[in-house]
């Protein structure tokens, strides 16, 4: 991620930059430090829905996981790696909400993001339907997570959603805000993350990680069946990361304690 003296300091935090990349010439205007950066977040989090539901509904079944975890994980590297420099490539509210607590972007951007966010979840997932056969689109309930059909799985599924939401969150943090870690590989880490963690747990809870992937599919195919699970699992795995950095992992200027 940008330090905060580049120029998504202000407005979000890059997942893809280098150390020596200089400043720019002039400062940003209006449109480049608070509109652009929310319309990359818009664009970005809508074809990534799209591409992921699509991958969803149109599952070959003799690929089973393989399909959509390939799918998602590098729909989240080729979107990270193009709209950095734009918006930070935040697409997930918890990635957002984990960033803003260990000091990557500023408090007046975190509204807005997490709002185009969401509508960007429900374009992508309408851009599904409206690709997709009706017959494949219903029985998949549009790509909306209907995993969950009864109460005995779900303290198994709220588990791994926190616990896989906080694995990749950590990779954000440590690979694109943290100095003493930073890499410019962040996009094909946080992609492999996502890969491994649908293969590994996509029979579970269907591995959401982002209410706004979730959020879109259940607003079109009006489908809420446990919805609850895919906003409180990867909130809740967001804000573990976020205090595993900020208290533990951080370096010396992240980090709040035992300085």
């Amino acid at each position: 991620m940008a330090d905060e003296k580049m120029e998504m300091g202000e407005v979000g935090t890059s997942l893809m930059t280098t150390e020596s990349k200089q400043t720019p010439i002039r400062p940003l205007n209006k449109f480049e430090r608070l509109f652009q950066p929310c319309l990359g977040e818009l664009v970005g989090t809508t074809f990534f829905v799209f591409i992921g539901c699509v991958s969803v509904i149109e599952n070959v079944e003799s690929a089973g996981r393989l399909q959509p975890a390939l799918v998602h994980g590098l729909a989240v590297a080729i979107m990270v790696a193009c709209m950095a420099e734009i918006s930070g490539s935040h697409f997930n509210p918890p990635f957002t909400l984990a960033i803003f607590l260990c000091g990557g972007m500023e408090m007046n951007m975190v509204v807005p993001y997490l709002a185009c966010q969401l509508v960007g979840g429900v374009l992508g997932a309408a851009m599904a339907k409206a690709m997709t056969s009706g017959e494949n689109y219903a029985k998949a309930h549009g790509a909306a997570f209907d995993l969950l059909q009864s109460d005995s799985p779900i303290g198994g599924a709220l588990f791994g959603e926190v616990a896989m939401t906080c694995l990749v969150t950590m990779v954000v943090l440590l690979g694109a805000v943290n100095a003493k870690t930073r890499s410019p590989l962040v996009p094909f880490m946080v992609g492999c993350t996502v890969i491994i963690n649908v293969l590994a747990g996509g029979d579970v809870s269907g591995t959401c990680l982002n209410p706004a992937r979730a959020f879109g599919p259940a607003i079109v195919s009006n489908y809420w069946t446990y919805h609850w699970v895919y906003w409180v699992g990867p909130i809740a795995g967001g804000l573990i990361a976020a205090a595993l950095v900020r208290l533990l992992l951080g370096d010396h200027k992240i980090r709040l304690i035992l300085k």
